[in-house]
């Protein structure tokens, strides 16, 4: 049978011809010459490089060439007024966190999407016994507030994984008339997830970028670029606010 290990790689490999998972800063492996999975400390991938999220992180953006590129990537995003919430449910994007949703990297790995997504942006990773899936132990930079935390699963609302795009958001953007199966993918997406302080996740909430950004101002372009990805691969509008908001992050 493959190991949880290499069917992430696997997946990864078919999906973007690279490691998907990442590997940590020094480019290669560690002093046993094994992978060591997540973003340096610190840092992470630029959203500008990693168009599927199969890579670790959100590195934030820098100099006028990247900016220029952000610009453009936002101004794609169509615009419309936001929708009632009317009919949301959580259960219309499927149960939380499944495996089998089709159409994303990772998906049927026989890891659930959380775990997914811990081992993607984790160092120094540790695993349940008798386990390669589920993770009890990590070193994770939070690119919302610019910390790293020193997680464990005794306390696991201090790491929460963000829609950043917001499953409600998207629902009163559109999503309510998408089919089962979109919703599903959108939920389960690793574009569309970061784990972040959970105290931070919870501020959020719903909001788009004219309500809320992170607190770390270093990774609000790199964040509008990451909320316009989303938008642009699921056809989803935002409100003209928020494209103001998500432009102005980038020098727009």
């Amino acid at each position: 049978m493959v190991g949880r290990g290499a069917a992430v790689l696997l997946a990864a490999v078919l999906v973007t011809g690279c490691d998907g998972v990442g590997l940590d800063g020094g480019g290669g492996a560690d002093g046993d010459g094994g992978p060591t999975r997540g973003a340096p400390p610190g840092g992470g991938t630029s959203p500008l490089a990693n168009p599927h999220g199969t890579e670790p992180g959100l590195a934030a953006l820098a100099g006028d060439r990247e900016r220029s590129a952000a610009r453009a990537l936002i101004a794609k995003v169509a615009t419309k007024g936001r929708g009632p919430k009317t009919g949301y449910d959580r259960d219309e994007f499927g149960y939380a966190w499944m495996d089998t949703a089709d159409g994303v990297p990772l998906a049927r790995n026989g890891c659930d999407t959380r775990n997914d997504m811990l081992a993607r942006d984790g160092r120094d990773l540790a695993y349940r016994a008798g386990s390669d899936c589920v993770v009890v132990e990590m070193t994770v930079h939070d690119p919302y507030t610019g910390r790293t935390i020193e997680w464990r699963k005794q306390k696991a609302a201090e790491v929460q994984i963000d829609h950043v795009v917001p499953l409600s958001y998207s629902w009163q953007m559109g999503a309510a008339r998408w089919n089962e199966a979109k919703r599903r993918q959108l939920a389960n997406d690793p574009l569309n997830l970061l784990p972040v302080e959970g105290r931070a996740n919870s501020a959020k909430s719903d909001s788009g970028p004219a309500s809320w950004l992170p607190p770390n101002k270093a990774v609000r372009c790199s964040y509008a670029v990451r909320f316009a990805q989303v938008a642009v691969k699921y056809e989803l509008p935002v409100t003209t606010a928020d494209k103001r908001i998500m432009l102005a992050q980038c020098g727009g």
